[in-house]
């Protein structure tokens, strides 16, 4: 089996009472992405929308091949140690890890340690997952 041709991964919070400062400062990092319920953003054809909930994103750098257990642990490791905070957050708003997996070929996989799931597991975070096989590119 071949490996994951590209990975992404991105730490996501979601909830109608986020506020992203907040988010910012308790978990002692800055996110890529950030808005308060009923902020106003541009689209990319310059329609204006209306953010129905708040959100915090930070996103890793692409890997390819893909690494997710580098990216997941690398986020973590930007961000405080302090597991009652994560414990907190992740049980007030929707917390998840979302990745992308985009495989080059059919049947490529990769292998998510027992060290990136328990650092996951104690955070209380989900891991979500978008395969993207490659006929549909």
């Amino acid at each position: 089996m071949a490996r994951i041709a590209l990975s992404t991964a991105s730490l996501r919070f979601f909830g109608h009472e986020l506020d992203p400062d907040d988010l910012t400062r308790r978990l002692a990092g800055t996110p890529t992405k950030s808005a308060q319920k009923g902020d106003i953003r541009t689209g990319q054809s310059d329609r204006q929308y209306i953010e129905k909930t708040g959100s915090w994103r930070l996103k890793a750098s692409d890997a390819k091949p893909g690494d997710l257990n580098a990216q997941i642990q690398g986020i973590f490791a930007s961000l405080t140690p302090d597991l009652s905070v994560w414990l907190e957050l992740s049980a007030r708003f929707r917390a998840d890890i979302f990745c992308g997996l985009f495989m080059d070929e059919r049947n490529e996989g990769l292998e998510i340690t027992p060290e990136t799931l328990r650092a996951m597991g104690e955070r209380g975070v989900t891991l979500s997952l978008d395969i993207y096989d490659p006929a549909e590119g």
